[in-house]
């Protein structure tokens, strides 16, 4: 029993670390970053600057007649939504979104959550190969 546990290990130490995080064969539109980038102060209210990027992680460009959003939700409720060109592997997009809250709003109260729809193709297929990391939210 001590030596198949050895060998296996042995043999999991022996695979490249890349081999084991393999994209998806197509596109994969994933929410990779969201960051404050400034709070503007007003008397009575202060301004969110939010930045949220867009990466293509899959092993294939997205077709050029893709129709797709960055949606922004707090409490299920659509705030705004943008629409995204198609991305080639490894592309970027940013969007930018201000948000207005109470200046007595206590801190982590706020959650909005950044999401990728789809409108054409539908479902998305190989345009995201991968749709659990299409969302992605952050407190403030």
């Amino acid at each position: 029993m001590i030596r198949t546990a050895a060998l296996a290990l042995f043999a999991a130490a022996a695979i490249p670390t890349g081999a084991l995080a393999q994209v998806c064969a197509g596109a994969d539109t994933a929410v990779t970053k969201i960051t404050v980038v400034k709070v503007t102060h007003t008397q009575y209210a202060n301004v969110y600057h939010v930045a949220a990027t867009v990466t293509n992680l899959g092993s294939e460009a997205q077709s050029k007649n893709v129709l797709q959003f960055v949606d922004v939700l707090q409490y299920g409720n659509r705030l705004d939504d943008v629409g995204m060109p198609p991305l080639g592997v490894g592309e970027k997009y940013t969007y930018n979104y201000l948000f207005m809250r109470s200046r007595d709003a206590g801190p982590g109260t706020t959650t909005l959550l950044f999401h990728v729809r789809f409108a054409q193709p539908v479902p998305p297929g190989r345009e995201d190969c991968n749709p659990s990391n299409d969302h992605m939210s952050i407190s403030f």
